[in-house]
C-alpha cells in the first residue's frame, strides 16, 4: 500500500511539472515579468530590400525566359549579376527590323528617282505647252485683219492652250504636293525603324539584372507553375512579376507584436534587448521604431489581441540574418 501511494505521489509531481513547463513554454511568447519588463518573440527582417519586378521590354515583350538565375540564399555585393534573361527575341526582332530598314531604305531611294523623273516630264510637258500657247497666241494675234469666223477659231485655239497650260501646271504643283508628302511619310518609316532598332539594342544590357545592394539573393515564388515552387532556368516570367528580392543585411530589424493589455508600456525609442534563440546568450542592442495604429487578431484562431512592432538593431552584425527567431525584451 504504501508502495502504491509512493507511485501515485511520483505520477502526480510529473502531471504538475509538465502543465508548469507547459505553462512556461506559452510564457516565452509574451510574459511580464514583475509587471515591468515585457518580452515577446519575432524575426529577423532586412530594413531595406530591394525587389526585382520584371519590367516590360518595349511594346513586343511582355514575358521573358530566364537563362541565368542565381542560387537561391547566395550572398552577393552591389553591382553582381543575379539574373540573365534570354534576349533571343529582341535579337531576331533586330535582324528582322535591320532587313526591313535596308528594304524602306531602298524604297526611299526608289521614291526619290522617280520623283526626279516624274517632276522632269511634268517640266517637259509644261514647256510644251508653254510654246504651244506662245504659238496660238501669236496666231491670234495674226488674224486681226481675217474674217469674224477665222478669228473665232484661232480664239477658241488659243482659250484651248491657255486651258492645257493652266492644267499641266496645276497637275505640276499637286504632284509635287503628293510626291513631298509621301518622300515625308517614307522618311518617317524609315526613321521610326531605326528607332525601334536602337532602342532594342539599348534593352540588352538591360536583360543582366544587377542587384544595387549588397545582401542575401533571395528567389520569389513562380505563382504560375502548377506546384508553385521558386522561379528556375527556363522558366517564362511576366512583365510585373516580382521574381527576387535583395535584403540588406547591414541594417536589421525585428518583426513582432506586442499584447493589447501590454501596448502602453512600449512606446517608439524604447530599449530592446534582442536575442536570437540559436544564441541566447548574446544580446543584441535594438530599440522600438515603430508601433503599430491597429489592433489585430493574433491569428485567425486566438481571440488574443496584439499591436505590430517593429524594433531596429542599432548596430550590424554578420550573425543576424532574415528569418531567424529572436526573443525581444522590452526594457
Amino acid at each position: 500500500m504504501k508502495t502504491t501511494y509512493t507511485l501515485l505521489s511520483a505520477c502526480l509531481l510529473l502531471f504538475f511539472s509538465s502543465c508548469k513547463g507547459g505553462a512556461d513554454r506559452d510564457a516565452d511568447v509574451r510574459r511580464t515579468l514583475d509587471g515591468k519588463t515585457v518580452i515577446e518573440t519575432g524575426e529577423l527582417a532586412a530594413i531595406n530590400s530591394i525587389s526585382f519586378v520584371i519590367p516590360r521590354y518595349g511594346r513586343q515583350w511582355y514575358q521573358m525566359k530566364i537563362i541565368g538565375l542565381l542560387e537561391h540564399g547566395s550572398i552577393v555585393k552591389k553591382g553582381d549579376s543575379i539574373v540573365q534573361l534570354d534576349p533571343a527575341d529582341i535579337n531576331k526582332f533586330i535582324l528582322d527590323q535591320e532587313s526591313n530598314l535596308e528594304t524602306q531604305l531602298a524604297v526611299l531611294e526608289k521614291m526619290y528617282v522617280e520623283q526626279e523623273n516624274n517632276e522632269q516630264e511634268s517640266e517637259s510637258r509644261i514647256k510644251n505647252e508653254l510654246a504651244s500657247f506662245e504659238l496660238k497666241k501669236i496666231e491670234l494675234e495674226a488674224t486681226r485683219f481675217e474674217s469674224e469666223r477665222t478669228r473665232q477659231i484661232k480664239q477658241l485655239e488659243f482659250d484651248q492652250a491657255v486651258i492645257n497650260l493652266e492644267k499641266e501646271q496645276r497637275v505640276y504643283e499637286l504632284r509635287e504636293t503628293i510626291n513631298a508628302n509621301n518622300m515625308k511619310i517614307q522618311e518617317i518609316r524609315v526613321e521610326q525603324i531605326r528607332k525601334e532598332i536602337e532602342n532594342a539594342k539599348a534593352l540588352l544590357p538591360a536583360l543582366t539584372l544587377r542587384t544595387p545592394v549588397s545582401g542575401v539573393f533571395q528567389i520569389e515564388i513562380n505563382r504560375q507553375s502548377a506546384n508553385r515552387t521558386l522561379y528556375r532556368i527556363g522558366d517564362n516570367i511576366y512583365a510585373g512579376n516580382n521574381l527576387a528580392n535583395v535584403p540588406e543585411l547591414e541594417f536589421m530589424k525585428v518583426n513582432t507584436q506586442v499584447n493589447e493589455t501590454d501596448f502602453l508600456k512600449i512606446e517608439v525609442g524604447q530599449k530592446v534587448d534582442v536575442r536570437l534563440d540559436a544564441l541566447p546568450k548574446v544580446v543584441f542592442e535594438g530599440e522600438v521604431s515603430y508601433i503599430g495604429k491597429l489592433c489585430r487578431l493574433k491569428d485567425p484562431k486566438s481571440r488574443q489581441r496584439v499591436f505590430d512592432v517593429e524594433v531596429r538593431i542599432v548596430e550590424s552584425d554578420d550573425r543576424l540574418k532574415p528569418g531567424m527567431t529572436v526573443s525581444c525584451e522590452f526594457l
